[in-house]
Formats: structure tokens, sequence, C-alpha cells
């Protein structure tokens, strides 16, 4: 029996990202419901959007993100051994998308999963790729959060046609000397997983002020705990990169974290709110834009349907 060494630690060492080349503005949506640039702005942030076009799927665009993860870390196919690809708007149940992305991008054999952690989904594909290379189970991890919420919308429904966008983030991590990735926080809070659900089987549905007020007010406490478990202190941190729900719960959770000193991601401006795919395809953005140099400290937290959270502290490839 052929057993992989544990690792006494893991880290990203590269990411990619995707969107879609349509741009949706608050205009365009103005023009179709009872809407407008300065409601939505006030009330979500967002100014425009990415939206896929009827060819592109879920997998199209995890491959597109995880190829440019690949090429970024300098890995060939054949050097990942787990595909973990985070969505929960995969057009089909089976197959899942972890498997086709893995085949399309050339990687032979490779474990591969999806998961279903809504907006936390990409966080909780982190956590579960940090721990398999640490226990020796995998020594390269690709792992994508991808989302095509545009098929999932009603988009006569001004309370969420103006907030869901697509896209995909993908990260490449892999066995290293030193911890590149925290211990990650998790949890849920199922009593109340109706506050977000889909609708007739095919529309997404939020009580947008239950979900404001929960996440508000009890997540912090999650960011916080990440860091302490991390052993990071709140004025040690680089950057507060959390899901892109609204811009206003974006500013509120990093308001209470005590680091003012943090660069907070607020890609919801400009790419919507893409759940699974949010927090690593504004990460990748911001070290695209050379926001954060390599070593940087960031604090991810993801946070959605469920109701599910997860939070962990990296360091920037």
């Amino acid at each position: 029996m052929k057993i992989s060494p544990a690792s006494p630690g893991a880290r990203i060492v590269a990411l990619g990202e995707y969107q879609p080349a349509n741009i949706v503005t608050n205009a365009d949506l103005a023009a179709r419901v009872d809407t407008s640039d300065e409601w939505i702005q006030s009330r979500v942030g967002i100014r425009e959007r990415r939206v896929a076009g009827p060819e592109e799927s879920v997998v199209d665009m995890a491959v597109i993100a995880g190829g440019k993860a690949l090429a970024a870390g300098g890995l060939a196919p054949e050097d990942i051994d787990l595909v973990i690809v985070a969505t929960c708007t995969q057009e089909d149940q089976i197959p899942n998308a972890s498997a086709s992305v893995a085949a399309r991008l050339g990687i032979p054999s490779p474990g591969a999963f999806d998961v279903n952690a809504a907006c936390a989904g990409f966080c909780y594909a982190l956590g579960v790729a940090n721990d398999a290379v640490r226990a020796g189970s995998a020594r390269n991890v690709l792992v994508v959060g991808a989302e095509k919420l545009s098929q999932w919308i009603d988009w006569t429904d001004r309370t969420t046609c103006v907030i869901f966008a697509d896209g995909a983030g993908a990260a490449v991590v892999s066995a290293s000397e030193e911890p590149g990735i925290g211990p990650v926080v998790w949890g849920s809070s199922g009593e109340r997983a109706d506050k977000i659900y889909m609708r007739e089987n095919k529309y997404l549905y939020q009580e947008g002020q239950a979900v404001f007020r929960w996440t508000t007010t009890e997540l912090y406490p999650v960011a916080l705990e990440a860091l302490e478990r991390a052993g990071v202190a709140p004025e040690e941190l680089t950057a507060f990169v959390p899901h892109q729900a609204n811009l206003r719960i974006v500013e509120s959770i990093a308001r209470k974290l005590g680091a003012p000193q943090a660069l907070v991601a607020r890609d919801i401006v400009t790419a919507g709110n893409t759940s699974s795919a949010s927090v690593p395809l504004a990460l990748s953005r911001m070290i695209g834009r050379g926001e954060l140099p390599s070593g940087s400290t960031v604090l991810t937290m993801g946070y959605g349907a469920g109701l599910a959270y997860a939070a962990q502290v990296l360091r920037v490839p």
C-alpha cells in the first residue's frame, strides 16, 4: 500500500478567475423592473454585474478559472490529485462538476467531488483541501468556486435580480513546510435555513431583512475566532475578503473586526454577488491589481444559504 506522507502545512500557491463578458448595469435592470441605480446602490452597493451567456455553463467557467490557477502556479495537470468544485448552481445533479472540470483540464484520475455550502462553499472547500493535504490524502488540490446564478433568478423580481451574478474563482492548494492556511471556523444555523431557498424549484428567494440581521450581528465573532485560532491579531491583518453578499454587510462586519488598517474587498460593486465564487474571485482580482503583496495575511469568510458560514486566515502566494 502506497501512502502519501502527511505535510506539516498547506498553502495557496496560485489563483485564477473568470468573469463572463456580458455586463449588466443598473440602468439595464431599471429598464426591465421597477428599480433605479440609486435604489440598488443604496441597498446593496452594486453598480454592475456579469451574466453568463446561454452557451456558458458552470463547468465552462470553472475550467477557465482552474486553468488560469494551474498556469499561474506552474503546475501541470498531472500534478493535481484532488479537485473540489464549490457550487450551488450546477445545471444537473449528476454528473458532478468536479470530475468534468478535471477531465477537461487533462487532470488524470484525481479524486473529484462537489461541495454545496452555497455562498460559504469556497471557504468550506478550502478547509477540506487544507485538511486533505496535511493528512497526506493529497499533495496538490484544485479548489474552484463557480456559479451561474442567472439561470436560477426570476428576472422580474427586483429583490433578487439586482443582486446575483455569474463567475468563477480558483486556487491551487499545495503541501508546504510552513502552514499558509489557518484552521477553518465553520458552522450553520439550520433552524433558519428557510430564509434563503429555491422557490417553485426554479427561483432563488431570500428574506433580505432576516439575512441582513443575521450577517451583521452574528458573524463577526466567527471572523474574530478564525483570527484567534490562526494566532493573528486584528492589527496584523493585511486584508479582509468576505463573501460579497451586500456592500453594507461587508462594511458592517469589517468595522467590527477592529482592524482599520486592513484592506476590505469590495468586489461586489462591479461583480455582484457570485455566491461561492465571490471570495476567490475578489481575492484573485485584488492580487492582480497589486493590492496584496506576496505573504500578505488575509482573512476570508463565506456565509449564506443553510445558513452556513466558514472563515479562515491565509497567506497570499
